[in-house]
């Protein structure tokens, strides 16, 4: 910058301080503006990797409900009772399949809730993808990991499933149409405004909460807490339940229920609260049950606390209409 001579007029010094004025308040003009652009760009590339990451969720949601296993593929429900019945496709079983051999073998049901089964000698069956070989014990989903009852070489399969006390066989077929012609999956926009921090309250230890599912039955569930959030000024709470993996389970119905989203309910899972004893509600990643899509499943409904006075714009729509 050049100086001003000490022996300038004042005229001239006063035009000078002027310029010099204005020069400084064009650079910090220039300066903000270029924060403001800055700002803009940075706000752009974080909605669209958010944005991309939702499409990745929607994306693997998909290929966990189409896969040949997945619910898509559920072809039958079928309730035991304490002793001995034949199954298989065929009239005369007392557990009568929609799909697999005409016998396929004795099942028998424990007092004490132990699944054995004696696969027919010719019935080509496995256990958890090994060929069956005399009467084998099948682990119950209440117990751990259920045992696959594979038959028609891999297509179609059992496990048996504990629900209030009654035991059953889910069956599955991989070329159910159901799944082979599934119609996809419809959203809203994803919208920003519904991934919201919540607040995590927790409930005295060893806490349950009474869920009723589709078919009437009661089954006392884990309930950590509570998670406490505010959408447009308003308070909202729902509870969660522990499904066993520490995740905080979230089974809700709000204003679109039935109208724009399935009726009976959605879930939402979120990541157990940090050290600041939060977590974040991501409505976008909501999504409907499988009863949604299958008569077979027994979908869990959301307790009267978790039924919400506010539209949740957002997440999975109600189901397509399936072809005719």
């Amino acid at each position: 910058m050049r100086w001003i001579p000490a022996h300038a007029p004042l005229r001239v010094v006063g035009l000078c301080l002027a310029a010099l004025v204005l020069v400084t308040a064009c650079g910090g003009d220039e300066d903000e503006a270029k924060r403001s652009e800055a700002a803009a760009r940075a706000a752009k590339a974080a909605r669209l990797a958010y944005d991309g990451q939702i499409l990745a969720w929607r994306d693997e949601r998909l290929a966990r409900l189409t896969r040949p296993d997945g619910w898509l593929s559920l072809v039958g429900l079928h309730w035991i009772t304490p002793g001995a019945t034949y199954v298989g496709s065929a009239q005369d079983n007392g557990t009568r399949l929609a799909i697999g051999p005409a016998q396929l073998g004795m099942l028998t049901l424990g007092k004490d809730g132990s699944v054995r089964l004696r696969a027919a000698a010719d019935a080509e069956v496995t256990i958890d993808g090994q060929p069956a070989q005399g009467e084998v014990p099948l682990v119950v989903d209440s117990q751990g990991t259920p045992t696959v009852v594979g038959f028609n070489k891999g297509d179609a399969s059992f496990v048996v499933i504990e629900r209030g006390g009654r035991y059953g066989l889910r069956v599955r077929n991989a070329m159910a149409r159901t799944r082979t012609q599934f119609p996809g999956l419809d959203y809203f926009d994803i919208d920003p405004e519904f991934r919201i921090t919540a607040r995590f309250e927790a409930h005295p230890a060893g806490k349950t909460l009474d869920i009723v599912n589709m078919l009437g039955m009661v089954e006392p569930m884990a309930n950590p807490g509570r998670l406490l959030f505010e959408k447009d000024g308003k308070a909202y709470a729902l509870e969660a339940v522990d499904e066993g993996d520490g995740q905080l389970f979230l089974i809700f119905a709000d204003r679109t229920s039935g109208h724009a989203t399935y009726a009976a309910s959605r879930f939402l899972y979120a990541a157990p609260a940090g050290k600041d004893g939060t977590t974040e509600l991501d409505f976008n990643k909501a999504y409907n049950p499988p009863c949604a899509f299958t008569a077979f499943s027994t979908c869990p409904m959301p307790p009267p606390e978790n039924r919400l006075d506010l539209a949740v714009t957002a997440g999975e729509k109600k189901p397509r209409p399936f072809p005719q």
